[in-house]
């Protein structure tokens, strides 16, 4: 019976193996064969399953000593099913849209734009209307919404490629605005990322970093039933780790912000019930779309 293949890992901030445990599901996720697990893989309206959370005792990192490997990733992510009851795409462009505000005063106009996982490319559409980039490079492994970001990037010259880790293409020092949008917190090696990254950067580029923050209100008040322990995340930031693992990879010039997103009111009531584990229970609300600083944090970090 497969399971899943990393049993000891090192901290992904200091590579300690020296953590305690600290949040775990019933039954945990470290118990369960591979099989058990895919029908966990997909959302939030489940019975809640994931690998046990440990905080390294050395630096403070929130993160999976237990883990899928990189081929069994592969193979989930590969059969991930629609989200039915994702947040609805008005919300999520309002959402983005506030993302390109906090960053837009930092940006060095003439460089380039380079995008890990960019989904269908809502902040590019922001880049590409507001911002003045000679070139966007975009990464993102799902090939189907690769004509969604053609579209996206409008008229400006753009490289899709459907790999996340390789960004040797890209030239290095000639980006002026980075991004990742809750992107760092599902890789296996996040340190290798950033540090691909902080090459790719022009002097006085910018990195911009969407994460949840386990450091939250939110996160405190729900627990263990907070959505975001889940299967799909092997370490999770608060702002002082992260400013630590960005500090270590040779950014400067750090700001750690709560960061705004936009639901609507109906949305928010469902997510609500289902943390509290009534996912099937009815609610009539309307849909106005309300923004609130909540779990999730923003980081920009200069390159210089």
């Amino acid at each position: 019976m497969t399971r899943p293949a990393l049993r000891d890992r090192a901290c992904p901030l200091c590579g300690s193996h020296d953590a305690r445990a600290e949040v775990a599901s019933a039954p945990r996720a470290e118990a369960c064969s591979l099989r058990d697990l895919h029908a966990y893989w997909y959302g939030i309206d489940r019975e809640r399953r994931f690998f046990t959370y440990h905080r390294c005792t050395g630096c403070g990192q929130l993160y999976n000593r237990a883990f899928f490997d990189a081929a069994q990733l592969a193979s989930l992510y590969s059969a991930m099913l629609p989200n039915m009851a994702a947040v609805p795409e008005s919300a999520v462009r309002a959402t983005q849209r506030g993302y390109y505000d906090d960053v837009a005063a930092s940006v060095v106009a003439g460089g380039a734009y380079l995008e890990i996982g960019p989904d269908v490319g809502h902040l590019v559409r922001e880049a590409a209307r507001r911002g003045r980039f000679r070139h966007f490079w975009l990464f993102e492994p799902n090939r189907a919404v690769h004509p969604a970001l053609k579209r996206a990037a409008g008229a400006v010259p753009t490289t899709i490629a459907d790999g996340m880790t390789d960004l040797s293409a890209v030239p290095d020092r000639s980006v002026s605005l980075a991004a990742m949008v809750h992107v760092l917190d599902h890789l296996l090696d996040p340190a290798a990322m950033l540090r691909a990254v902080r090459v790719k950067l022009r002097q006085g580029g910018v990195l911009m970093i969407v994460t949840h923050n386990e450091g939250s209100a939110m996160r405190r008040l729900l627990g263990r039933r907070w959505p975001v322990f889940c299967l799909q995340h092997p370490q999770l930031y608060n702002p002082r780790t992260i400013r630590r693992q960005l500090e270590r990879s040779g950014f400067g010039a750090i700001e750690v912000r709560r960061s705004r997103n936009v639901f609507p009111v109906d949305f928010l009531a469902r997510q609500a019930l289902q943390a509290a584990g009534w996912p099937g229970a009815r609610v009539s609300l309307p849909r106005w779309p309300v923004g609130l600083r909540l779990g999730n944090m923003l980081t920009l970090a200069s390159a210089d």
